[in-house]
């Protein structure tokens, strides 16, 4: 296990792919990995990409790569994709889009399927964000199925989320809809050239101040033409000066976030013994690096 993690740990790409695929298959080796890489994580940029079918999503990640590379910095990107109800498999569509930088080595992709999973990502997303993050990249891109108004999920995991929307596909009336908006850092209005972006823009203008967020942040509208790679910058700038700020309630946030993902990985084992105090109290621990999730969960199991 010692010779992997440190090929991880130095950017080995085959490494990388085999351990992202014990992650998939829930082999007992990935826990073993992911709990002593846990520690080099927590300092990459995770960046959630959300929206409905057909808004641009593929096409904005694909750009944002190449502005970021532009940046010398490398990047992972996550591309969750939909199962098929039949063989099972996906079709894998936003890395055929993402071609370019296939031969780049700053840049790591990988297609993920759903497998009935919900929420709008697959459910080895989370581990598999970790693993990047610990495998030294600057910045990681996930972007999530594209089911519509189910995919507050990505909130949970994203240090910065984007959703995008585009005029003309009702998404102006879905973007008022509360749970989209309240995960929402930034509002992306992708297709700017099309009829209606002046009404989509100032319609979410409305709603973002009719929900004020505790934290005090007021999501930031960027126009975009993803195609064009017009905006993709104005995209990244908003989502810096969100993880940048040192807003109310961020730690708080943080450790709510992991004691809900403790609650995920010990599932129906024994979820009714452990105390919500101590669910609370491991979500700071885990939030603030100082113990790894997995032991804890280990400590839970012998314990009750």
């Amino acid at each position: 296990m010692d010779a992997i993690t440190g090929k991880i740990v130095a950017g080995d790409r085959r490494a990388l792919a085999r351990a992202a695929t014990w992650i998939e298959e829930r082999r007992p080796e990935a826990e073993t990995l992911l709990k002593e890489l846990f520690p080099r994580t927590g300092r990459a940029l995770v960046l959630g990409v959300t929206g409905a079918p057909g808004s641009g999503k593929s096409t904005l990640c694909d750009q944002l790569a190449c502005a970021l590379r532009e940046e010398n910095q490398t990047v992972g990107i996550l591309a969750v994709d939909p199962t098929s109800p039949y063989s099972g498999g996906a079709i894998l569509g936003d890395r055929i889009r993402m071609q370019r930088h296939h031969a780049d080595p700053g840049v790591f992709i990988r297609s993920m399927a759903t497998r009935g999973w919900l929420g709008g990502l697959a459910r080895a997303t989370t581990e598999t964000t970790l693993l990047l993050d610990a495998a030294g990249f600057d910045v990681i891109i996930v972007e999530t199925v594209g089911v519509g108004q189910d995919e507050v999920e990505i909130a949970r995991l994203a240090d910065v989320t984007l959703v995008v929307l585009v005029p003309g596909m009702g998404d102006d009336v879905q973007a008022l809809k509360a749970g989209i908006m309240e995960i929402a850092d930034v509002l992306i209005i992708n297709k700017e050239d099309q009829p209606g972006a002046e009404k989509l823009e100032r319609e979410l203008k409305a709603s973002i101040n009719l929900a004020q967020r505790r934290e005090g942040w007021t999501p930031r509208i960027v126009s975009t033409i993803a195609t064009q790679g017009k905006g993709v910058r104005e995209v990244l700038a908003a989502a810096r000066e969100y993880h940048g700020l040192d807003l109310e309630g961020r730690g708080d946030r943080q450790a709510h976030i992991w004691a809900g993902r403790l609650r995920e990985m010990l599932r129906d084992r024994l979820l009714d013994r452990v105390p919500p105090a101590e669910f609370a109290e491991a979500g700071r621990e885990v939030a603030a690096r100082r113990r790894d999730p997995y032991s804890i969960i280990h400590d839970w199991l012998a314990k009750y």
